[in-house]
């Protein structure tokens, strides 16, 4: 039969370390409401946006890369599939699209993705495969929100 083991005193000063930490999260209330450790107002307002079939969660002046898209190089692309918006405050989520909410990006270029390798084998059997595929990109920089 083994013996339990024993809390060695690291653990002991792990757990008083932790409970420090949580008395200085308490000690931040304010009007009967625990404050978050960040700041809310500086969050900056994200969407969930889809763009050809995928969705991507994008904020002002992000860089995405995306399936490629049919828009030259430098124009301006405006997607109205809107999930979801969220400020700061309010979180807005469409059904299945939010109403009034579109999202204009440019077209910064066109790319080929990385290489995957796809290497397919059997073994005993002498059969080997070996496939390459990289994904055409469009690289698309948010501008708005709104």
């Amino acid at each position: 039969m083994k013996t339990p083991r024993r809390k060695t005193k690291s653990r002991n000063h792990q757990n008083a370390h932790r409970d420090e930490n949580l008395k200085k999260h308490l000690a931040q209330k304010k009007n009967g409401v625990y404050l978050p450790t960040y700041n809310r107002k500086f969050i900056n307002m994200y969407a969930i946006v889809e763009i050809a079939g995928h969705q991507y969660k994008v904020q002002k002046d992000q860089q995405i890369y995306v399936n490629r898209l049919q828009d030259a190089e430098g124009s301006k692309v405006t997607f109205d599939k809107v999930l979801l918006t969220d400020d700061g405050k309010n979180v807005t989520v469409g059904a299945p699209a939010v109403a009034g909410v579109k999202i204009t990006a440019s077209v910064v270029q066109h790319l080929k993705g990385d290489k995957v390798i796809v290497f397919k084998k059997k073994r005993r059997k002498g059969y080997q495969k070996k496939n390459g595929f990289r994904a055409y990109l469009t690289e698309l920089k948010i501008e708005n929100i709104g």
